[in-house]
């Protein structure tokens, strides 16, 4: 029967009949059902409804998604691979080349948070190398329900544990990203994990299954029962029977996972092999059925030959299985002894399990019986796209048109609120778990508005950050598409660097509820219309659908992850202020936008009103002026206006880095700036567009012809001052001052005030 065409295959005996309630079991629905009957003009074995449920599922599927994402531009002179691979890969100068991408790992986080978090690293690390990319950078963008809660500082201690435990050991620095807090992440919590990779262009790999009678082999860990239905668990919502998923969730293994980083780029640029691909999300078989279906080829595996951890793993538990740090490789047969010589020197195995056949068809055997015989191109390409209704929620429109209570605090109590809350304070206690200058290439670390490394052997560098504002995608996720592109690229540019493409993880709730669909349609709308206005085209990433919980639907949430290129890593330029005696000025105006701000949702408890419309037009302008002048070395610092507006903005680059001695003082007057402005908006609005900047005093000429020629508006607004310093802010005909060490010291502690039972939530269970 093998290789003639067939498409029959049997059940194993003691497998169960397939039945309709079997079919829900595994999250089809019955004309989902009914389409696996027409492509296999029979009922299908329960090794086939495995391998339908995991490849028709959302994760693997992106059933509800692929016509929105169509829209996507995704083309470039920069761009080497778009979407479609494991990486998305972006050209650099003199031959080199950046691969990277950002994806979920939220519902294994959410019942097993270390282990959840830590494979999640691991498998964007094998999406990066399977390129031929060396990783050498990772970024994670987390968000929790608050901190005063057990539960949500135990999933936060033990995320963030996973994510460091598991980039430190296999020696790869964690350069950045975002922690955020907000009471829909309490049943849901997202980790979205990046990984950034370099790699000669002409070394190149993609996984692309060719040559009838070549080789299949997997090469790494043995398989495991770990990890079983692992994608279509991340197509659910989570509930409480989510924690009986808890075995579903993989376990990893960084040590090995290092050694099939090595081995697998020894293979790769050594040429030994066709193509390659990480056994990540339904295992080995979205790993065979994809590259065969690439190559337009048919495979045919035998399970009986793969390398278990356990005895008597049936067919349908070997191809489903998520065991980590495995890959699937394809080889001429005349090849095999070498690669295995080279795995034998990394201490793994590669063992062929299979072949390329002409047939097209996924064929599964065991011990020589036929489980799974399935058309191969319609198993990837005929799971049905849907169109789901999208209307916006009438409480979101109506939040929109609302102000916050009237808010009474003072200006120098609120800036001092605002730097004590989590979601602004200093994320040290995150980052000073993660190694962060391991590869001895790290040139701005952690803390500042993006991570920059080197490339070796070159005069130029990476910029790298990840970025989202979810109470503006709240209240209007079109514009807030927009916010999350354009924030990513201000962080970019205040490094002096130019943004290159985007990654982006799109979490979202259950896109069959009319009101999700539309965040989900308007906010990738935005995204696109950003990433066109700033030719930084979309490589690809992931849409993680379903986040819901009892409580209900997570904000909208698209992490945008960027990278951006810079000329010279001598022209850089970090976020705090220098030194005593630079001028201080303001790129950009501010309306005082306040709707969605961090003032009103810290110090109101209150997420509405209406956003700053982001002017596309003007944000490029300001990125382009920020990469000229780091270019002329005009600038000491710049730093982007985002949460908390112009003061928080401000008190950051007087604060200071996290290990910086001490902060530095500053005097600014914002007389002439704003008129008209309540002093609020103007010191806690969030309008886009707007940077603070320093220089030293004979660059501001300069700086303000800049300036003219870009279109940019500037603001020479003061001074930095001495060592613990005061901060003085002027402004509606007042002076307002805070002791800068004062602020440090609020800002430095406020997670760490808050995380000091996380030892007794982790020993207790939360």
């Amino acid at each position: 029967m093998l290789g003639t065409g067939a498409t029959d295959a049997v059940a194993l005996p003691g497998e169960p009949a397939v039945t309709p309630e079997l079919v829900r079991e595994h999250n089809l629905t019955s004309g989902e059902y009914d389409r696996i009957l027409d492509v296999l003009g029979r009922a299908p074995t329960l090794t086939e409804l495995g391998v339908f449920s995991a490849l028709w599922s959302e994760h693997c599927s992106y059933k509800h998604s692929r016509p929105v994402l169509r829209a996507f531009p995704t083309t470039g002179p920069q761009v080497v691979q778009g979407p479609g691979e494991n990486a998305g890969v972006l050209r650099l100068p003199d031959g080199w080349a950046v691969a990277f991408k950002v994806e979920s790992h939220n519902h294994p986080s959410a019942v097993e948070p270390y282990q959840g978090a830590a494979t999640g690293v691991g498998g964007i690390l094998r999406d990066v190398f399977t390129m031929g990319a060396r990783p050498v950078a990772l970024l994670n963008s987390l968000r929790f329900g608050p901190l005063d809660h057990p539960r949500n500082r135990y999933l936060f201690a033990g995320v963030v544990r996973g994510v460091g435990d598991y980039g430190n050991c296999v020696g790869i620095p964690t350069l950045g990203g975002e922690v955020a807090f907000a009471p829909g992440y309490t049943g849901n919590p997202l980790v979205n994990a990046m990984c950034v990779g370099l790699l000669r262009e002409s070394e190149l790999i993609r996984a692309r299954a060719e040559g009838v009678g070549n080789v299949l082999l997997t090469v790494g860990a043995r398989t495991g029962r770990d990890g079983i239905h692992g994608a279509s668990f991340a197509s659910e919502e989570l509930s409480a029977a989510s924690e009986a998923r808890r075995p579903q969730v993989q376990v990893g293994d960084p040590f090995t996972e290092k050694l099939l980083l090595e081995a697998s780029l020894e293979l790769i640029t050594s040429g030994l092999i066709v193509a390659i691909q990480d056994m990540g999300a339904a295992g080995l078989t979205s790993s065979s059925a994809e590259m065969a279906a690439r190559g337009g080829v048919g495979v045919e595996i035998d399970t009986g030959l793969v390398p278990t951890r356990e005895s008597g793993m049936t067919p349908y538990e070997i191809l489903l299985s998520e065991s980590q740090e495995r890959m699937l490789v394809v080889a001429e047969p005349a090849r095999v002894e070498e690669i295995s010589a080279v795995c034998a020197r990394w201490e793994l195995t590669a063992t062929p399990i299979g072949r390329v056949t002409d047939d097209g068809i996924f064929r599964v055997t065991h011990h020589g019986t036929v489980v799974a015989a399935i058309p191969g191109q319609r198993l990837v390409d005929d799971c049905p796209v849907y169109h789901p209704e999208a209307r916006e929620s009438e409480d979101v429109r109506a939040r929109r048109g609302m102000t916050a209570p009237a808010l009474t605090i003072d200006p120098e109590a609120a800036l001092l609120q605002l730097l004590d809350a989590p979601n602004l304070a200093s994320k040290r206690w995150v980052y000073e778990q993660y190694d962060s200058t391991v590869q001895a290439a790290t040139v701005i670390p952690p803390g500042g508005d993006a991570g920059v490394i080197m490339v070796p052997g070159t005069d130029f560098g990476l910029a790298v950050t990840l970025d989202c504002n979810a109470r503006l995608l709240a209240l209007d996720p079109y514009e807030g598409g927009k916010a999350a592109v354009a924030e990513a690229a201000r962080n970019i540019a205040c490094t002096g660097a130019r943004p290159l493409g985007i990654t982006d993880c799109l979490n979202f709730g259950n896109p069959e509820k009319p009101e999700v669909f539309f965040q989900f349609r308007e906010a990738c709308r935005g995204i696109g219309d950003a990433c066109r206005a700033f030719a930084t085209p979309v490589t690809g990433g992931n849409v993680s659908f379903y986040n819901e919980s009892p409580s209900g639907a997570i904000d909208p949430t698209p992490t945008i992850g960027m990278v951006g290129l810079l000329e010279r890593v001598s022209d850089r330029v970090g976020s705090h202020f220098a030194a005593p005696g630079d001028r201080i000025c303001i790129l950009g105006t501010t309306a005082g936008a306040l709707g969605g701000s961090a003032y009103w949702a810290e110090l109101a408890g209150f997420v509405g009103g209406t956003p700053a419309p982001v002017d596309l037009d003007a944000e490029r302008r300001l990125q382009e002026l920020l990469v000229a002048a780091a270019r002329e070395g005009l600038l000491r610092s710049a730093h982007d206006c985002s949460e908390g507006g112009l003061a928080v903005a401000v008190a950051e680059a007087a604060m200071g880095a996290s290990y910086a001695e001490h902060p530095l003082g500053a005097a600014v007057d914002l007389t002439g700036y704003g008129d008209g402005l309540a002093l609020d908006a103007l010191l806690f609005g969030e309008d886009g567009a707007r940077a603070v900047v320093s220089l030293a005093e004979g660059a501001a000429g300069a700086l303000a012809e800049l300036c003219a020629r870009h279109g940019v508006p500037l603001f020479r607004a003061g001074a930095v001052g001495s060592p613990g310093g005061a901060l003085t802010i002027q402004a509606g005909g007042r002076t307002m001052t805070w002791d800068t060490r004062h602020l440090r010291r609020t800002w430095l502690d406020a997670i760490p005030r808050r995380m000091r039972h996380a030892d007794l939530d982790r020993n207790t269970g939360a």
